[in-house]
């Protein structure tokens, strides 16, 4: 992860000036990281350029884990955008009962900015979407998850606290 001084000392986030010294942007607890899920996937569904800024400055609006949230948008790489944005695609055009493009597609920039016109209702609706989807499960996944993890830990001090007054 970065350090945090890298992060307060970049030049896109220097509007946030003396937000980003709150210490819940950079501690890992069970409400930080689970909002830092939900607000990195639900940017890595939205097409927009500077992701990471835009995840940022969500972060920071609602105080949870700063660097989580901006990792979180790399989901979205060049290896995993095509698949995630047809997805995302796919199910705008089946909420808004179109038809989508099947075939005759190309993936090229060229072939997106002839068919903009004709995909960016269903694409951007599938991505906002898939964005809430993606950031509700991942929210609740992780609540979940964090609570499980604490509850077994205590019982296994529990265990070792009754076996070590039973061998007295």
């Amino acid at each position: 992860m970065p350090d945090h001084h890298t992060i307060r000392g970049h030049k896109h986030l220097q509007i946030f000036g003396k937000l980003l010294h709150d210490a819940n942007l950079w501690h890992f607890n069970r409400r930080s990281v689970s909002g830092a899920f939900a607000v990195g996937l639900f940017c890595a569904f939205i097409p927009l350029p500077l992701q990471m800024v835009f995840a940022a400055a969500i972060a920071i609006m609602v105080r949870v884990n700063l660097p989580i949230s901006v990792s979180l948008v790399w989901i979205t790489n060049p290896l995993t955008m095509v698949p995630i944005f047809y997805t995302a695609y796919k199910t705008g055009a089946f909420v808004l009962n179109q038809e989508a493009i099947t075939s005759d597609y190309q993936l090229t920039a060229e072939w997106f900015t002839e068919q903009l016109h004709i995909i960016w209702q269903p694409f951007l609706l599938g991505s906002l979407i898939c964005g809430i989807i993606s950031a509700f499960i991942a929210y609740a996944s992780i609540r979940l998850l964090w609570r499980l993890h604490i509850i077994r830990h205590i019982k296994e001090r529990r265990q070792r606290n009754r076996s070590r007054r039973n061998s007295l």
